[in-house]
């Protein structure tokens, strides 16, 4: 299936956010709404793990007439207290992104924006029917820190989801949206199947398993705009300064990098002398 397929990408959802994550939550109202648009326009959702399974085996997995997919990263409490009981109304599945060291519990390393998930609340969410993915372990711009510390934030996040649901993940998320080459192969060698970048664009199997598009759903996310992107009208034109911005900073992202590497190229050529 080629169609290409919308991956909404929801944060926290509440009504009094931290200042912190307000600009990407939802209110459970709006939540509420929205996903009464995809059950009242025949969408079906599905997790990432089986849009992938469904893309890598061609026709002999097919996905439903209408796809989405509802995704939420970082872990935040709201997405247990207020989205859980709207998507079980609904039997939509869902697929949530944590990041392991935020979460409240015995991984829990601070840095939390918000009030977030504990691990039996996790739990209840993949009992659910909810896809639990990898989102690292402390939030990291990855493509932004060394090679060691990558491979800590992937395999880490990924062992200790692991050992608390008894499952390895399957898909991933980079936070901020930010990759590159060598964090996607990280990605890929920590043994996670696809994994999901921003772009705000429709998702399709040309974009590779590892750099999945989604579209943002924000505070502001209107319900007549929310109704036209799962739809897949004026994707280009609602989010035409959102693709400005991303283009503009990975060139920057790009001059960090590098004269990061010069830096330590610099140290430990000073070291052997």
């Amino acid at each position: 299936m080629n169609t290409p397929v919308p991956v909404l990408m929801y944060h926290a959802v509440a009504d009094a956010p931290a200042k912190e994550t307000y600009g990407l939550s939802v209110t459970p109202a709006a939540f509420a709404e929205q996903m009464a648009v995809l059950a009242e326009r025949g969408l079906t959702p599905v997790t990432t793990a089986e849009l992938g399974a469904a893309w890598r085996s061609g026709d002999r997995r097919p996905l439903p007439a209408r796809p989405v997919l509802i995704t939420f990263d970082d872990g935040y409490e709201g997405v247990h207290r207020h989205a859980l009981p709207v998507l079980a109304g609904h039997g939509f599945a869902s697929t949530l992104f944590v990041s392991t060291g935020w979460l409240r519990g015995a991984h829990e390393e601070g840095g939390a924006l918000d009030t977030m998930l504990d691990w039996d609340q996790v739990r209840e969410l993949a009992a659910a029917g909810c896809e639990i993915g990898g989102h690292t372990h402390s939030h990291p711009q990855l493509d932004q820190i060394d090679d060691a510390r990558l491979r800590f934030e992937t395999e880490h996040c990924r062992d200790v989801v692991a050992g608390e649901l008894g499952e390895v993940p399957r898909s991933f998320a980079y936070p901020y949206g930010y990759s590159s080459r060598r964090v996607r192969e990280t990605v890929r060698a920590a043994g996670f199947a696809q994994a999901f970048a921003v772009g705000n664009g429709l998702a399709r199997p040309a974009q590779g398993p590892y750099a999945v598009e989604r579209l943002t759903v924000r505070r502001r996310t209107g319900l007549d705009e929310f109704t036209r992107i799962v739809e897949g009208r004026s994707i280009v034109r609602t989010f035409a300064g959102d693709r400005v911005l991303t283009k503009g900073y990975a060139a920057v992202r790009r001059t960090r990098r590098a004269a990061t590497l010069l830096r330590e190229a610099a140290g430990s050529g000073s070291r052997t002398h």
